[in-house]
């Protein structure tokens, strides 16, 4: 048994986590350039806490320009082992209305301006996303959103676009009707991808704050309606965010789903051949095989 550390990325509205024991935020430097922020670290009910606001404080941070890896880096080196990410979205589902969250189980990545691995020449690896974020752990965050009175909706596919425009109405249509995906967001892609890398247990919190533009009876995204729905779902978050220390316990075994042995048999180039220098760069997130 190891030591459980929940790490939140938290996305638009939520810049804290209520409750902190002995809450300092720290700062952490990584080979990947600075995280988005400080960390938040404190304790929960006896559980290890670390929070890192995904565009910085005071939301100085697009959804193309956040510095994933970094972000990555910094909360394994942190020693999380459970990160739960939470991001204002739109939906494409009438069911999944604007104050609802949907625990997202896959993924279609559709931005382009990003870098997407850790990994790269010199050391080349290759993980699988089939199933992109934890089973466990996102079952934890359901139940801890039903226990926060909200209505949750388990299972639901995230389109990432890389904005910082929201969508046309034909895109709208053709993500939801075409390419059936439940809800559409810009941060969740890489975050994903580098977490698996990272050998994280990942969970995604869509929160719902619009139809995107696709609804006939909502026409466009309307920003003063998100930034209310918003500043709403921001309070819920942070009421699940308070439950996960309990439904997951201090004490952790390894992952059932083996998203912490990720790398087992992901580096395919040989040791004689590997770059030192991003060998030196990988030793957070890779250093259990490396």
């Amino acid at each position: 048994m190891s030591e459980t550390v929940i790490g939140v990325i938290g996305g638009s509205g939520i810049y804290e986590i209520d409750g902190l024991e002995n809450a300092r935020w720290q700062e952490v430097e990584t080979p990947w350039g600075a995280p988005s922020d400080a960390v938040l670290m404190g304790t929960l009910e006896g559980v290890q806490m670390a929070f890192l606001p995904r565009h910085g404080r005071g939301h100085i941070h697009t959804p193309s320009t956040v510095p994933y890896r970094a972000n990555i880096d910094a909360l394994k080196r942190l020693g999380v082992t459970d990160l739960v990410s939470v991001s204002a979205c739109g939906s494409f589902r009438e069911e999944m209305a604007p104050g609802d969250f949907v625990i997202v189980n896959q993924f279609i990545d559709r931005t382009v301006a990003r870098e997407k691995s850790f990994f790269g020449t010199g050391c080349v690896a290759h993980v699988s996303v089939a199933h992109p974020t934890c089973p466990r752990l996102s079952a934890a965050c359901l139940e801890a959103a039903q226990d926060a009175g909200v209505t949750a909706h388990q299972g639901g596919t995230y389109l990432a676009m890389e904005g910082p425009q929201f969508s046309t109405l034909a895109e709208s249509k053709m993500y939801r009707e075409s390419w059936g995906a439940d809800v559409i967001g810009m941060t969740n892609m890489p975050e994903a991808k580098l977490a698996r890398e990272a050998e994280l247990c990942y969970a995604s919190v869509a929160m719902i704050t619009d139809y995107d533009s696709w609804h006939p009876e909502h026409g466009e995204v309307d920003v003063t309606e998100i930034i209310k729905t918003l500043m709403g779902n921001a309070e819920k978050g942070r009421a699940l965010v308070s439950r996960l220390p309990a439904l997951l316990g201090a004490a952790r075994a390894p992952c059932p789903h083996g998203c912490d042995r990720a790398l087992d048999y992901a580096i395919l180039t040989a040791p004689e051949a590997r770059d030192p220098a991003l060998l030196a760069k990988l030793d957070a997130v890779a250093g259990r095989v490396l």
